[in-house]
């Protein structure tokens, strides 16, 4: 049996991948996750291999593609409305890790020295129109 698959999206991190794996297989779209176990034995190695890639089959890709981007890329409140940004008012927000502090830069360079993950990161939400960044 010869089932083709087509590349859909690819993601940084296993764990994003594995949500929109999820909401695609509740619409009944079938996926195949390749590099996953690979990101997931090192994360820096992600960019090496182009993410973890997210596969559907060739007559799903239309319905896969309608179905993903449906979904925002933007962030949410705890109301699940768009967050606003606070100096243009747009809705294209999005949350980004902040090397603005000096707890924040520590911890990054601590982590660098000695090739760990950070352990301490600040996030914030950043407008992708305006670029101001808030909490």
């Amino acid at each position: 049996m010869d089932e083709n698959f087509k590349l859909v999206r690819s993601y940084q991190y296993s764990a994003e991948a594995q949500i929109f794996c999820g909401k695609l297989e509740s619409e009944g779209v079938e996926v195949y996750l390749r590099d996953m176990n690979t990101v997931d034995s090192n994360p820096i190695w992600s960019n090496a291999v182009g993410g973890v890639k997210l596969f559907v089959k060739s007559q799903d890709f239309e319905k896969a593609n309608k179905i993903l981007s449906d979904i925002s890329q933007f962030s949410f409140n705890e109301n699940n409305e768009l967050i606003k940004c606070l100096s243009c008012g747009a809705e294209e927000i999005e949350m980004v890790t902040s090397i603005k502090d000096t707890k924040t830069l520590l911890a990054f360079v601590f982590s660098l020295l000695f090739v760990l993950m950070p352990f301490y990161s600040k996030h914030r939400y950043k407008c992708n129109i305006c670029k101001v960044e808030f909490d």
